[in-house]
């Protein structure tokens, strides 16, 4: 039983190390690591202000919401990582947050066009609208340059081969926001629903068009009220400054749990390392975007983590000083002191949903990662502290209590 117990936490430590190495790598990799914000990667902050329409008719709640869906959309197809878009409804407005963006100018143009799409007849006469429109994508054309390939619906199809039969040998105007994009001569009738916008110079210009095309337009005008660029040297200094601080705080309860714990400390801080593994294989997956109120929420799940472990071991101490093994006393101050810890973590999470329910941006971003850590540091005190426990007291069932924190005299 004792060497099974010692070759049990053997090849845990060497799992564990090598769980450690292997991580490193894909977790900070900069394309396909854990994605950072704004604060932390640099980028641009821009705040879009709604203006009514000419008509003066009032901006209302689903206009907003209508204009945030559209621009989610315009920053996905633009293959900007990990946006943040919020509304802020009393001022009318639609706030973004694009991390490593290069070039925040283009952005913001595409973001803000209204881009209402129509189709004209040689008198000016709007004869389709862009509703009709499917799908519209950026390439190159048959006969060379680069072109928008464009898709009808069903209805927009009939319309587009009614309007191409009547308008043969005319010119067909195709505008983006009033702006004329192109007039091509309309030769043979297009009954398939198959369009090509033609004349583009690059292949960019012709997918950033297709980009507002596919994307609708927006239910209301945008301005520019707030654009702020964050330098890539600003984040950085943020990320290394939150790294080391971290790093700092993890040395002094490492060693806190060492000086007062003994033993269990050492299980402890081990177990406290499987735990950030979990957390931050979490952000990995599910795409999780690490901002400076994100690592606040993650150290602060640490200090949590540590409190469950320091109330179990707690208990599990006055379990060994009313006279039971070190064994006995493990079972028991872990089923003692399971309700406390539950109740303490399940109020911290219940504000940690509240905040991130009702919060925006950075309260998001903190609430989450807390939230994560909470759920977390529950699993791994529940089973691998408990389990390593078990396996460490089943070594020797004379072990001397001194290495739990416990004084002989005491028991």
């Amino acid at each position: 039983m004792r060497r099974g117990n010692i070759i049990k936490l053997v090849a845990l430590v060497l799992l564990v190390a090598a769980a450690v190495a292997l991580s490193i790598k894909p977790l900070v990799d900069p394309g396909k690591g854990i994605p950072l914000g704004l604060d932390l990667r640099g980028g641009v902050h821009l705040v879009l202000q709604a203006e009514p329409n000419k008509n003066g008719a009032a901006i209302t709640r689903d206009d907003i919401d209508k204009a945030k869906a559209i621009i989610e959309k315009r920053v996905n197809d633009l293959g900007v990582s990990e946006p943040i878009v919020q509304t802020d409804y009393d001022k009318k407005r639609v706030i973004i947050d694009l991390a490593g963006v290069t070039d925040p100018d283009k952005a913001v143009d595409i973001l803000k066009t209204t881009a209402k799409l129509t189709f004209r007849d040689p008198q000016g006469n709007v004869v389709i609208q862009g509703d009709d429109l499917k799908d519209a994508k950026g390439g190159q054309g048959q006969n060379g340059g680069y072109v928008v390939n464009l898709s009808f619906s069903t209805e927009g199809a009939k319309k587009f081969a009614d309007l191409t039969t009547k308008l043969i040998g005319q010119r067909l105007g195709v505008y983006l926001d009033d702006k004329l994009l192109t007039n091509p001569t309309v030769n043979t009738p297009i009954l398939n629903g198959q369009a090509e916008i033609t004349g583009y110079g690059t292949l960019e210009e012709a997918a950033n068009h297709a980009v507002l095309m596919r994307s609708g337009s927006l239910p209301v005008s945008m301005t520019i009220a707030e654009k702020r660029q964050v330098g890539a040297s600003l984040g950085v200094d943020s990320l290394n400054k939150s790294i080391y601080a971290g790093a700092y705080g993890l040395i002094f309860i490492f060693g806190f749990m060492l000086v007062f714990y003994r033993l269990p400390g050492v299980v402890a801080d081990f177990s406290l390392i499987v735990y950030s593994l979990i957390v931050l294989w979490v952000f990995w997956m599910f795409r999780v975007v690490l901002t400076l109120p994100g690592i606040a929420g993650f150290i602060l799940s640490i200090g949590m983590a540590v409190d469950f472990n320091i109330i179990i071991y707690e208990r599990v101490k006055e379990e060994i000083r009313a006279g039971k093994s070190l064994r006995a006393g493990v079972e028991s101050g872990f089923s003692r002191a399971f309700i406390t810890v539950i109740d303490a973590h399940v109020t911290t999470l219940i504000a940690a949903v509240t905040l991130y329910y009702f919060g925006t941006g950075s309260i998001k971003g903190f609430a989450l990662t807390l939230g994560v850590g909470i759920l977390a540091s529950l699993f791994t005190a529940i089973t691998f502290t408990r389990l390593v426990l078990r396996w460490t007291v089943g070594i020797s069932p004379k072990m001397n209590t001194t290495w739990f924190g416990v004084r002989r005299d005491d028991v």
